[in-house]
Formats: structure tokens, sequence, C-alpha cells
């Protein structure tokens, strides 16, 4: 085997990035879960249909987001400490890459702005955004 992280080590180091895959996995899916519920009690106690759409799709993205993150913590890890090779950090770069631009793009769906605009929306009172 080659890298850094061999015998005891590299099993500890692998059963510690898939305990971090599985969390990842479980935000992502348990957010979902519990914002679809939430969505339909909402529906169901006579909410108006656009308000909790849009609650619900606050909901799921912050689900996706802490699931994404989670999995691009297990990936670094398990790159860089169990096979710290050339193709595998270039491989890492990319995955990083690629769930760099997917938060993004799901954070600016959620504030309705640009990161960089959150100090005028926040002193605005974002009042621009229902």
């Amino acid at each position: 085997m080659s890298g850094i992280a061999v015998g005891w080590f590299g099993d500890l180091v692998r059963g510690i990035v898939r305990a971090i895959e599985l969390g990842g996995i479980a935000a992502m899916v348990g957010g979902g879960v519990v914002a679809t519920t939430l969505f339909v009690q909402a529906v169901r106690r006579g909410s108006p249909f656009a308000a909790s759409y849009g609650t619900y799709r606050v909901q799921l993205g912050r689900a996706i987001l802490l699931g994404l993150e989670l999995l691009v913590a297990a990936a670094i890890i398990g790159t860089v400490a169990v096979n710290p090779t050339v193709g595998s950090v270039a491989a890492l770069g990319l995955i990083v890459l690629i769930r760099t631009l997917l938060s993004f793009s799901l954070e600016v769906e959620i504030n309705g702005h640009w990161p960089w605009e959150e100090s005028r929306y926040r002193a605005a009172g974002r009042k621009e955004r229902s």
C-alpha cells in the first residue's frame, strides 16, 4: 500500500473518513426528510404554498450544504492521510472544485444574493427579501 497511513493507523483513518462520509450522507438525507416533513405539515395547516415552498427550499439547501461540507472534509482527509499520490490529489482537487461551485450556487440560491452583498442586505434589514 502506498501512502502515509499504513497498518493500524491507516485503518483508523479510513474508519474516520467512512464515519465522516456517513455523517455527510445522513445530514443530506435526514435534513431532506425533516424539511419535507415540515413542508407537508405547513401546507396541511393551511400556510401559503409559496411561503412554505420557499422555507422548504432553504431548509433543503442547508442540509445539502452541510452534507457537501462533510463529504469534502472526508475526501481531503482520505486523500492526504491515506493515499497522497499525484493522481489522487488531482482527483481530490477536481472533486473539491465541483463541490465548492455547487456549494456556492446553493448558497446564492438560499440567500437570494451574492455572498459579497451580505453586509448590504444585513444593513437593510433584508427588506429586499421576503
